[in-house]
């Protein structure tokens, strides 16, 4: 059993508050399992089977890497109900120093999940000439930067959890939306993203696609490299330093101005150009950062959307560069929970699941190639559908129908 977990135990021992809750929880968990270790080595706790965390895994990297969402979602679905560690969690009652640790843990265990995947998918994606790297960056500048940057400027003063089942409604007509865009009347306005999917699925059948993949024709890149630069540093800056922080502030203004400077990126995929002034999707992960702050969920799904329907990205791309803007946020907030919180996890778990990620994140890039572009927007849409569910009956009745529960 970790140091860390055993002072946790104490801890919770020694507080009259939480005492009784931790000897029943794990009498519960013993009579229920036995005395053999479980999670995080607990006598008692849950135990996933490798075997089934493996194949668990295999259709979180695939279902990510195919559509560059989901990820997180999925990961959760597999730590939290199926292998049945939330509801242990949830039996040291809440503000225990155990339920703590263990929540800390699997949300770490669900970043490793996606953080890999994200990474296998970015590089698979960029050789394949499907990830738009300044898009993804500039996404990435402003979704970490917004991470810490916005709830330590409003100091807490601003939640909307209250109003998390109307966020549901709108992932639901965002759901629609994407419906909207696939009929001719959504297409007209559509036009270069349609050229490039045709494009892709022609050379696609034909064995063609690397070639004629995203080509970067116009873009200060070096300013974008300095940017993430800034940011990252002052995410880690703000979890790790924790002082002085006029450091982290400047460092995270100064990666969102660069973006400004940054002009405008043209690029061609498959003949047919798109461009963007680098600044929008810097402001795109900045809005979608703070929603996800604000109202206390994971905001990486709107990333999809905002690629396909503000970008104006054929889905061929969106995945990639999706992985590439979660890639970053994924390391950044790893890295401080571990390093910085001390978090710890359940190696052994990770280790089959990073097998499983492994093998879903190679298969999903030669997959979709073949998946028709409608036929991959479904995907998101039934996923998003699911997401609206979930965060609509969490939102007004308290509790989610679907899991994650």
């Amino acid at each position: 059993m970790p140091a860390k977990l055993q002072k946790a135990i104490k801890q919770s021992l020694a507080d009259a508050k939480y005492a009784d809750k931790t000897k029943k929880a794990v009498a519960q968990g013993v009579a229920k399992r036995g005395q053999e270790p479980g999670f995080l080595g607990i006598p008692g706790a849950p135990a996933a089977h490798y075997v089934w965390g493996l194949l668990w895994a295999i259709w979180v990297g695939w279902i990510f890497s195919t559509v560059g969402a989901f990820g997180g979602i999925m990961a959760g679905v597999g730590h939290i109900t199926i292998f049945g560690l939330g509801d242990y969690a949830s039996s040291y009652s809440k503000g225990n120093p155990v339920n703590k640790l263990i929540t800390d843990s699997i949300r770490v265990s669900n970043q490793w999940l996606v953080g890999l995947s994200a990474l296998i998918s970015s590089f698979n994606y960029y050789k394949m000439g499907r990830l738009v790297l300044p898009l993804g960056a500039c996404l990435a500048v402003g979704g970490v930067a917004g991470s810490w940057l916005i709830p330590e400027l409003t100091a807490g003063k601003v939640s909307l959890k209250a109003y998390i089942g109307y966020f549901g409604l709108l992932v639901f007509v965002l759901a629609c939306f994407l419906i909207y865009e696939m009929t001719p009347k959504g297409q007209a306005s559509k036009k270069a993203a349609k050229a490039a999917a045709a494009a892709f699925e022609k050379g696609a059948k034909e064995g063609d696609s690397s070639e004629k993949g995203v080509k970067i024709v116009e873009g200060k890149q070096g300013i974008m490299w300095l940017a993430l630069a800034c940011v990252v540093i002052s995410a880690l800056w703000f979890n790790l330093v924790g002082s002085v922080m006029v450091v982290a502030y400047v460092l995270a203004l100064a990666g969102m101005v660069l973006t400004f400077f940054m002009g405008t990126i043209r690029f061609t995929f498959f003949g047919v150009e798109f461009k963007f002034k680098a600044f929008i999707p810097m402001l795109g992960g900045l809005i979608i950062a703070a929603i996800a702050s604000f109202l206390g969920v994971g905001g990486g799904f709107l990333f999809v959307p905002f690629l396909t329907s503000v970008a104006g990205l054929p889905m061929f791309l969106v995945a990639g560069t999706s992985a590439l803007a979660v890639l970053v946020g994924m390391i950044v907030s790893i890295f401080s929970y571990m390093v910085g919180k001390g978090v710890v996890v359940s190696w052994g778990l990770i280790g089959a699941e990073l097998v499983g990620i492994f093998i879903g994140s190679m298969i999903g890039p030669r997959t979709s190639k073949y998946i028709p572009e409608k036929g991959l927007k479904w995907i998101f849409i039934i996923l998003a559908f699911y997401v609206g569910l979930r965060y609509t009956t969490k939102g007004f009745l308290g509790y989610s129908i679907v899991p994650p529960f």
